[in-house]
């Protein structure tokens, strides 16, 4: 055996390592717990209501939780380093009037002045220019990273606490879409433009959204990103400890900064493809979303303290959510009584982690000592 052929197995010895300790850690993490709640509430969801299992309904909530699902995955990251983004809905709002501007047909109740007519299905419709298609799924993701950039600087250079500091720009946001579009939403959306929010891809006879696809890759990148990078790795070392981390040489701020850049382009690729979905874009978008985003990040077991969480369960707190909703519908319960149910969802999560963390930091012997015992039951 030459060096070389050595040197490829070590390479591969290690690889294969370290994606086992990967699999262990989802295995005995939060993610298969949460994991095994999802696969209730589904089992139980398809025993009750005669819906749920219809494949209709099961591709409504495919794509219903994919943008969610995207702008929560650079959360995910925010969250880890010990920060939070409170302007993922404004964001994703935003970004989704960037990418509707030059491929609408009709603003603040006008038609825009470069609006077409173009006939579709025997019919004439008037709608945005198909080569300005480009830039609109450019525009979208680009608004995005502004505000993640803005952000990051703000926490990262004028040392403001993420609360406050995205607390702002959420508001600031959300004022910018209101006086961009004068309160009237973009309409009459360019067809191409609306295909990739709206058309399937067949797959073994199963027709699966373009979103939901487009959710499955950016999960897949970024789970590499924060399992397989150095980036990924300081991530995860500010998070548990910023001082030791910057102790031992890395740079705290620009990692902040990545994370709720990353954050940005998440919130503005999910603000994107909502808007292609619902085939408009409204200032009053994505109102709210703040909650579910931040939601299934820590249904998903990211910690509340930062230091710990995988996209893995991030995608299942989204799904989670999203078969919240579905199932609350579909037995019937006021939808008003929802955003209840999803704050319930989040206090329980988060109790679940700090109850897990203080299980993880007690030694094991003093969970079964004689005195513990005697504790425990007043003697």
């Amino acid at each position: 055996m030459n060096e070389q052929t050595a040197d490829e197995l070590t390479r591969r010895q290690a690889f294969g390592r370290a994606s086992r300790a990967w699999w262990r850690g989802i295995a005995s993490g939060q993610e298969l717990g949460v994991f095994i709640v999802l696969v209730a509430m589904i089992l139980y969801l398809t025993w009750k209501t005669d819906t749920f299992a219809t494949a209709q309904n099961l591709r409504n909530i495919w794509l219903s939780f994919s943008w969610i699902a995207i702008a929560a995955f650079g959360q995910t990251l925010v969250i880890i380093t010990g920060g939070i983004d409170l302007s993922a809905g404004s964001t994703m709002a935003l970004s989704g009037l960037a990418a509707a501007y030059l491929i609408s047909g009709n603003i603040e109740g006008q038609p825009s002045p470069w609006m077409i007519e173009k006939t579709i299905g025997g019919r004439l419709q008037q709608m945005g220019p198909d080569e300005y298609v480009p830039l609109a799924l450019i525009a979208g993701p680009l608004m995005g990273l502004l505000v993640g950039t803005i952000n990051g600087l703000l926490v990262s250079r004028a040392n403001l606490p993420a609360f406050i500091a995205t607390l702002g720009t959420m508001s600031i946001a959300r004022g910018i879409c209101y006086g961009w579009s004068s309160g009237w939403p973009f309409q009459k959306l360019n067809n191409e433009f609306l295909k990739i929010g709206q058309n399937n891809v067949t797959t073994l006879g199963v027709d699966i959204p373009i979103p939901f696809i487009v959710m499955i890759v950016l999960a897949v990148v970024m789970t590499i990103f924060l399992t397989r990078t150095v980036w990924g790795y300081r991530i995860y070392a500010v998070g548990g400890n910023e001082q030791a981390a910057q102790l031992s040489g890395i740079n705290t701020r620009r990692v902040k900064l990545m994370a709720f850049m990353l954050s940005g382009l998440m919130a503005g690729i999910g603000g994107t493809l909502m808007t292609a979905r619902l085939g408009v874009a409204a200032p009053t978008a994505a109102s709210g979303y703040e909650l579910d985003v931040i939601a299934a990040v820590f249904i998903g077991g990211t910690s509340v303290t930062g230091g710990k969480g995988t996209i893995v369960g991030t995608l299942i707190g989204a799904a989670i959510m999203q078969v919240l909703r579905s199932g609350l519908n579909l037995l019937g319960y006021d939808p008003y009584w929802q955003p209840a149910a999803i704050g319930l969802t989040i206090i329980l999560a988060i109790t679940f982690d700090r109850m897990r963390v203080r299980l993880q930091n007690r030694p094991a012997s003093s969970l079964f000592s004689l005195d513990h015992l005697r504790t425990r039951l007043g003697r």
